[in-house]
């Protein structure tokens, strides 16, 4: 098999080959003891949590139990633990954790899992002890060994030192007897003061060097003895199954070795695939086939009629998400009133590299390799569909090119779809390993969008132009609903990825009233996207406040300001952002018939602070280029500058794509989107120049890879009335200030 990653079964791992693997459970503080390497005694001594294992050969193996799919996950965990144990940079590499939720369990979703910009924030602590008590053993081992005190050993680059004796070791020549110490009951983390890696710049990231030449490992990179590419035909229709099948003509293109149909659930799709020697083959096998579809059951709506359908439903009430003071009796006689209505639609996330899944049957056990974003979910999904325990589903988790949230699907659509066809595949006789591969048409049309959204709001402004009532009504569908996570997510009907960011907004409005509908016949697929409820939300959000400071006749920054005076962490990141753009002082103008406009947005999301200034140059025929953009972020404690800087930097470019040109839309219930050239990306020139401040902070660190992505919308599109005059409160801007 060529370069895949492998993952080392647990008593080989805790074995370490002669050095030392360590196990740190945060909740029941360290392990009791820790014997000497080998057997029996170790695999058990060194239970239930693994993320550090030290070589005879001075090797820094740390072990992510998340996903690395661009966002700089491997570079961060490996900082924390590199830290606390003193090693030199040089020295760390970084291995994918196996799927085992009893011991890389994300602790805020209880599942083993990325997504939430959670990473960092769960595993700070954790990944720090795990150092921290390396080290100690480490140290422990060398005194023993030269006879002389601990508190004498210093450690620095991966060498250990005393300095009276002259006596110096590296890891890995100490490995081997540090295994045998006892782990230590409690250990003490650095003062940040003492850090050396984390807070500082140019820490080089971990995947960077693999990603660029080219021997990093992706699902596509995969290959297995016997190996069958799968590509698949998919119904145009949502809910449309096979009614016949003519393979014929597929059959008899080249290399093509199956043709298979497959059962969908109700959360994926039901489809045929086309198994070949190779992807090619497999794509003209599958343009080859002739299929007629059952659509009696399929969704055949629109978006103009999704959209009119969610139009009539903000005219009446919701269920009520938030509600503060009588807003009804503030609104019936108001010094002035903004009425709006806001329309976005439905986003694909189109990350660089499509859905694709390798699968390995065998006899009462499945093998997956995968960019794997929610280990538990998906183990328990296929577990369930072959009809076996989780245990039996084993995971290889791999890089992953993007996702975006595509790759944490709360039903393992695509997962459950490799597996599929690999089942229908042997039922045929062909045990070969499958591997399945969405083409960017399928990744576009083959459904899971953030969900298209209609908003309704009335604001109350006092005589003196304060905000004094603010009546919000949302129409969408809802992600969590019917899925494994309704539970968590869901409260009286109300879906927190719905509402999050109008419902727990810090803006002091005195009478604030929020109301959601759902309904319940639009079956367009949907889940969460980069940033969820936020991308919606932050943007009416800043539009209207925003909206509501001109209307007053107020600076957009002092109007937030006053509304933010209880929020000392949004306030920070907004006067930031402020002063790094130069808020206040006149833009330099463009050229004849151009205008220019500045506009602000602020909003926290994931526990995460972020403030943008967006500068536009609008020229006379209604076309405009967004000049540049300042970004203020408070993340707690910044473990790695650099990352953040480029997650910042990747949101808002995102974001901006979504905002510019981002829409899928639906005709009679097909998806009128395809590919990049009509669901169109940013294109380079459209980048602004982003400049990224981040705000000093000892609190605990809180996500990056999501918060940017909210800002950039509405800071735009505030930055365009302040040019213009004119409210955009449609998604994409598109053409919409054509001449």
């Amino acid at each position: 098999m060529d370069h895949i990653i492998v993952n080392e079964s647990r008593r080989r791992f805790l074995q370490g080959a002669g050095g030392l693997a360590l196990g740190i459970y945060l909740g029941d503080a360290f392990a009791d003891s820790a014997p000497a390497v080998g057997g029996e005694a170790a695999a058990a001594a060194f239970e239930p949590n693994a993320f550090l294992r030290i070589g005879a050969d001075n090797s820094v193996t740390v072990i992510a139990k998340h996903l690395e799919m661009g966002q700089g996950t491997y570079t961060g965990l490996a900082t924390l633990v590199a830290d606390e144990l003193d090693a030199d940079w040089s020295q760390v590499k970084v291995e994918a954790a196996p799927a085992d939720v009893t011991r890389y369990k994300n602790l805020f979703m209880g599942i083993q899992g990325t997504g939430g910009s959670t990473a960092m924030a769960n595993s700070h602590e954790q990944m720090r002890m795990a150092g921290a008590a390396a080290r100690a053993m480490l140290v422990a081992a060398a005194a023993q060994e030269w006879k002389v005190p601990a508190d004498g050993i210093v450690v620095s680059k991966g060498v250990l030192h005393h300095a009276s004796s002259g006596r110096k070791a590296s890891f890995g020549q100490l490995a081997g007897s540090a295994a045998r110490q006892p782990v230590p009951q409690d250990v003490k983390l650095k003062d940040p003061q003492h850090f050396t890696l984390i807070g500082k710049p140019a820490v080089p990231r971990k995947d960077s060097v693999a990603k660029t030449d080219g021997s990093a490992v992706f699902t596509q990179d995969v290959r297995l003895p016997g190996m069958l590419v799968a590509v698949v035909l998919h119904p145009q229709r949502f809910g449309a199954l096979p009614k016949s099948v003519d393979a014929s003509k597929a059959k008899a293109v080249a290399d093509v070795v199956e043709v298979v149909q497959f059962a969908g659930n109700g959360h994926y799709f039901s489809g045929v695939a086309v198994l070949a020697k190779n992807t090619w083959a497999a794509r003209n096998g599958r343009d080859a086939l002739a299929v007629e579809w059952d659509e009696s059951k399929a969704f055949k709506l629109g978006s103009a009629e999704i959209m009119a359908q969610y139009r009539e439903a903000a005219k009446q009430p919701g269920l009520i998400a938030r509600k503060d003071g009588d807003v009804e009796a503030a609104l019936a006689k108001p010094a002035r009133l903004i009425e709006a209505e806001y329309e976005l639609p439905y986003l694909a996330h189109a990350a660089m590299e499509p859905l694709n899944c390798v699968v390995e049957l065998g006899d009462g056990s499945c093998r997956l390799w995968n960019g794997e974003q929610i280990h538990t979910a998906d183990q328990g999904a296929v577990a369930a569909l072959l009809g076996i325990t989780p245990d039996k589903v084993s995971i290889t988790q791999v890089y992953a090119g993007g996702s975006f949230g595509r790759r944490a699907n709360p039903h393992a659509d695509y997962v459950l779809e490799a597996v599929s066809i690999a089942k229908a595949a042997r039922d045929k006789g062909i045990k070969a390993p499958v591997k399945m591969v969405w083409l960017r048409e399928e990744d576009t049309r083959a459904g899971y969008y953030r969900p298209a959204f209609f908003h309704r709001a009335r604001l109350a402004l006092d005589d003196h132009g304060a905000l004094v009532a603010w009546h919000h009504r949302i129409v969408g569908q809802s992600i969590a609903k019917g899925t494994p996570f309704e539970q968590f997510m869901m409260k009286d009907g109300i879906d927190d990825a719905s509402v999050e960011g109008l419902n727990d907004m810090k803006y002091a409005v005195p009478n604030l009233q929020v109301e959601l509908s759902t309904p319940d016949n639009v079956a367009v697929p949907v889940q969460w996207w980069r940033s969820v409820g936020n991308t919606h939300t932050a943007f009416v959000k800043e539009t209207l406040v925003d909206e509501a400071a001109v209307t007053a006749g107020k600076d957009p920054l002092a109007y937030r300001r006053a509304l933010l005076a209880g929020a000392p962490r949004e306030l920070g990141v907004l006067e930031l952002a402020a002063a790094k753009a130069g808020w206040g002082k006149p833009l330099k103008p463009g050229q004849a018939g151009e205008k220019r406009g500045r506009g602000i947005a602020v909003h926290s999301s994931f526990h995460s602070y972020v403030a943008q200034v967006a500068e536009v140059t609008v020229k006379a025929d209604g076309s405009f280029k967004v000049d540049r953009v300042v970004c203020a972020v408070d993340c707690g404690l910044p473990i790695n500058p650099d990352v953040i800087v480029a997650q910042m930097q990747g949101g808002i470019g995102y974001g901006l794509s979504a905002a510019l040109h981002g829409a899928i839309t639906l005709e009679g219930g097909v998806v009128q989107q395809s590919n990049f050239h009509d669901y169109v990306p940013l294109r380079i020139e459209e980048m602004p120049a982003v400049e990224v401040h981040i705000v000093p902070s000892a609190e605990k660190p809180t996500g990056v890879g999501e918060p940017g992505t909210p800002l950039i919308a509405p800071a735009l599109v505030n930055a365009i009335a302040a040019a213009t005059g004119k409210r955009i409160r449609t998604l994409p801007i598109g053409g919409q200030l054509g001449a």
